[in-house]
């Protein structure tokens, strides 16, 4: 009984002691997010993504991202390493490949290829019949933690982000929490086989979109809500800058669509505990202390922007009650926009929407 009493008025100083030095994976610094701007003007809530149509319903878990070849023909990855095919429709779903790994951002290069960014292998191309090649799984001796997206140049030249060299895909929380430099952008060239550092230090390297004329190369920084250009033609060739910063939520995919708009898929409107903690790194390890469901947490909300290619707003589409969220990916082709989700069990797809004089105001 004396024992089981002295145990007991132990547990606060053992509790305390566990919440404070308990070892974690991260090593966060103190940062400053920009205040979040609120869902009004440019970033009014609505429900534009209420009546998206889901398609693939039961095949597979997670679709994270999705594209189509010049058949029509839709492919979606998920997160038990299979790669899907349907029909124009959305119909009939057909094994295409199994990476064996997790397959991510998806891109059809001109020789009908699909180029895989796999958090788990790397670099990855799939040939028509399915043949699988590895591309490359590190550059300058740093293996890639969290291959994340991919797109191509009119080169053949594959753009690639590298989330975090530092977490997997199923720590991404302890990336954003530690809010740490892990991320890179990187290119693979055809011609020598060899990849190449383009940025590093970025904060959770995810969605990426080449220019349709081939000037910048588009990355969205999830960790610091912003998007950021890197120019790979002119006279700003090899350097970077911020076109929009302060997003109202989690950038993840970023695809380049028809008039000059650039898609990009929210996962999440921003949490406002996660922003109150920038500035504190010791109490973000405390958070990582806590079991998994007392931490920050994505709000279940559909949220998709248009910018132009100078991070103007042209789009904001919404869906409060998030029917399908969170949208991580987002691919226009033929008048309609394409959504993946790394929650749901479906795709999703909905008329592009027309610019109106509201939005370009």
């Amino acid at each position: 009984m004396k024992l089981s009493l002295r145990v007991a008025a132990l547990l606060p100083a053992l509790l305390l002691g566990y919440l404070f030095l308990w070892p974690v994976p991260i090593d966060p610094e103190a940062w400053q997010p920009p205040s979040a701007p609120s869902l009004t003007g440019l970033y009014a809530v609505n429900n534009a993504l209420a009546g998206v149509t889901r398609l693939g319903e039961g095949v597979g878990p997670k679709p994270e991202d999705i594209a189509i070849d010049s058949q029509g023909r839709i492919y979606g990855g998920f997160e038990d390493g299979r790669i899907m095919r349907w029909d124009p429709s959305g119909q009939h779903p057909e094994l295409f490949v199994d990476t064996g790994g997790r397959p991510l951002g998806l891109h059809f290069d001109a020789d009908e290829n699909l180029v895989v960014a796999d958090s788990l292998k790397g670099l990855i191309r799939v040939a028509p019949d399915g043949t699988t090649t590895v591309l490359s799984t590190e550059q300058g001796g740093l293996p890639y933690g969290f291959t994340d997206d991919v797109d191509i140049g009119a080169d053949g030249s594959i753009y690639f982000s590298d989330a975090s060299h530092k977490f997997g895909q199923t720590q991404f929380m302890e990336d954003l929490i530690e809010h740490g430099p892990n991320g890179r952008l990187l290119v693979w060239h055809p011609e020598s086989g060899q990849a190449e550092l383009l940025l590093d230090g970025l904060y959770f390297a995810n969605g990426i979109a080449v220019d349709p004329d081939q000037q910048f190369v588009l990355v969205n920084e999830t960790g610091s809500y912003r998007v950021r250009k890197y120019w790979i033609a002119g006279p700003k060739k090899g350097r970077d800058e911020v076109i929009i910063n302060n997003l109202p939520g989690f950038p993840d995919g970023i695809s380049a669509g028809s008039n000059g708009v650039f898609w990009i898929a929210l996962a999440s409107p921003r949490n406002g505990l996660m922003d109150k903690l920038g500035p504190k790194p010791f109490l973000r390890k405390v958070i990582m202390r806590l079991p998994a469901f007392l931490r920050p947490k994505p709000v279940q909300y559909s949220f998709v922007v248009g910018i132009d290619a100078d991070g103007k707003v042209l789009h904001n589409l919404q869906d409060p009650d998030g029917a399908y969220a969170p949208i991580t990916s987002v691919q226009e082709h033929e008048g309609m926009l394409y959504f993946g989700s790394i929650v749901e069990s479906a795709f999703a797809r909905i008329a592009v929407p027309e610019i109106t004089e509201t939005t370009m105001k």
